[in-house]
């Protein structure tokens, strides 16, 4: 029989926190929280393949050679593999000193008693247990009244307190406790539990615990879990001896959210993957987290310098491709197609050169304020090439960053609008995007006239106003050179081409070349051209008659007569 619910029904809002006076909303995080990667654990129990040995390795290289300081590289009595590759750890001492290994382990005896054992000669090492607390599991999947739930949290810390005094002497050991599905538990039994394995733990001075919260599955909204984080964060004793940790999963699409949530409300750790890799939806993104802190002036404490080499071993470790538009490390992430973006990033840049220009400063040394870019991409190695590309949607300000960034030529704004219709009408026979290449193809094919053509026969009846644009570097519009524009005016004056000399939009080295741009007005029409060569009278010489050629039949213009060895 067909229901007649909607599929909305079925489905229950999380319950708020009762938190009247929380703080969280008016707090700033001014400091990055302690990171802990679980690539290794969470992440690879999720793929479809999981790492081999050599994928294994890689990916810890990567996170050490980043600057993660704790990393969980295993849960070792669940599989052989991951027994071996902790093993291959400890016996290669490939583990530096300032980095803490972590491993995992359900509340059992013998798991735990193996898991110690796993460790054996490790010199830093935390032992991560937990058991699901939430009222769900208890009723659902293991049948438990809450005691016996909170009996084998307090029992599972007494097992491995005594198995690690007998195996780890030498070891600098800690301890890690979560109550799994922590977000879906009454926050009060939350509290029993873990008050009830701190009492057998007894944290204090150099002897703390590590209370990790998870969003095991996401299913409320961020400030939520603040609420939770912030009323544990009140209500904790020995608080001092506490790392309150987090586990934020995805499965709402608000991972990152909740842990930057998390953390006003008190939360000092974070665990989560490499561009967000973990089981369904994914663990919290560690890329995007630390970004998020260094955009907002916080030193995340990790080097993100080199995105791409990130994301290519972490694509090679997961054997899952990375999404184009994931925020900071994805290959569009820094692209403007649009045309009025790329207007506003060009302008961008145009302000920051000409700040640094007069304050005498590096454009890297000044503060990064760019529309559209929240992020300077060089931060994290990525170039300016690709910021902009060129397809339908673009427009002057697209183009013109084009030909500046690849090809050096700053385009006169009017320019920049003329030109920009011959691109838009190319894209749009294309129907895609078009290379930075195809963009200097169309504009010598456009504006850069042929060397055989001379001056059209009949400029002497049709006055031409001319207003050259010079660009370059460190140009001298003084003595010789002044002459020599002098020089060209006085030779075009009898074809009737007056020419004013009106903005120098660059400065160039004399020994570069040099390249002009004329605005003409020939009949009634405002056409350009340009000319590009190492003296400026020949510049200027070709860029008029490319802008007069261009307003002109094709039956006007003279071509010099073809040699005879030629023909």
């Amino acid at each position: 029989m067909k229901t007649t619910r909607r599929p909305s029904d079925r489905y229950t809002a999380s319950q708020p926190v009762s938190l009247p006076d929380r703080t969280w909303p008016g707090n700033t995080v001014t400091t990055a929280p302690r990171w802990l990667s679980t690539d290794l654990r969470d992440g690879n129990q999720s793929l479809v393949n999981p790492m081999n040995p050599e994928r294994k390795l890689a990916m810890f290289d990567l996170l050490v050679g980043m600057g993660y300081k704790e990393i969980e590289v295993g849960f070792p009595v669940a599989s052989q593999d991951d027994h071996d590759f902790l093993r291959l750890l400890i016996e290669r001492d490939l583990i530096p000193d300032d980095v803490r290994i972590s491993v995992l382990t359900q509340a059992r005896d013998e798991l735990i008693h193996r898991t110690v054992e796993s460790l054996e000669g490790a010199a830093r090492a935390t032992v991560h247990i937990y058991n699901a607390t939430s009222p769900m599991f208890r009723r659902m999947v293991f049948g438990m009244t809450r005691d016996e739930c909170k009996d084998m949290a307090v029992q599972a810390t007494r097992l491995l307190m005594k198995y690690a005094e007998k195996t780890l002497g030498a070891c600098d050991f800690g301890y890690q406790y979560s109550p799994e599905l922590f977000n879906d538990t009454e926050l009060d039994f939350s509290l029993e539990v873990c008050e009830a394995v701190m009492d057998v733990w007894e944290p204090g001075p150099g002897r703390g615990i590590i209370l990790n919260f998870p969003t095991t599955v996401e299913r409320s909204m961020p400030n939520v879990f603040a609420d939770q984080i912030e009323w544990l964060d009140r209500n904790l004793t020995r608080r001092e001896h506490v790392c309150l940790s987090i586990h934020p999963h995805n499965d709402r699409g608000t991972g990152v959210a909740t842990a930057e949530l998390a953390m006003l409300a008190g939360a000092e750790r974070i665990e989560g993957c490499l561009f967000g890799n973990g089981e369904r939806a994914g663990n919290v993104d560690l890329v995007t987290l630390g970004l998020n802190l260094l955009t907002q002036g916080v030193d995340p404490g990790i080097d993100f310098s080199d995105i791409n080499t990130i994301r290519r071993t972490v694509e090679y470790c997961n054997e899952i491709p990375v999404h184009p538009r994931h925020p900071y490390g994805g290959d569009l992430v820094y692209t403007a197609f649009s045309g009025s973006h790329q207007d506003a990033i060009k302008k961008g840049f145009d302000t920051l050169e000409r700040e640094a220009r007069l304050s005498g400063a590096e454009v890297r040394d000044l503060p990064w304020a760019m529309p559209y870019l929240p992020l300077d991409p060089e931060d994290v190695g990525r170039t300016y090439e690709a910021i902009v590309r060129i397809n339908s949607q673009s427009g002057k300000g697209g183009v013109a960053y084009v030909m500046d960034a690849w090809h050096g030529l700053h385009l006169p704004r009017p320019l920049q609008v003329e030109f920009a219709r011959a691109v838009q009408a190319d894209a749009d026979a294309a129907g895609g995007e078009i290379t930075p290449g195809r963009v200097r193809e169309l504009f010598d094919r456009e504006y850069l006239s042929e060397p055989c053509l001379t001056m059209p026969m009949a400029m002497d009846r049709e006055p031409v106003t001319v207003e050259l644009y010079i660009d370059g570097l460190r140009f001298d519009v003084g003595g010789r050179r002044a002459d020599s524009m002098q020089s060209m005016a006085a030779t075009l004056a009898p074809w009737g081409i007056d020419v004013r000399v009106v903005h120098r939009v660059g400065f160039a080295d004399p020994a570069e070349k040099v390249t002009v741009y004329a605005e003409c007005r020939v009949r009634g029409r405002l056409l350009w051209g340009v000319g590009i060569d190492a003296d400026v009278e020949a510049a200027a010489f070709a860029a008029v008659r490319s802008a007069v050629i261009r307003g002109v039949d094709e039956k006007e213009i003279v071509r010099p007569p073809v040699p005879i060895a030629a023909r």
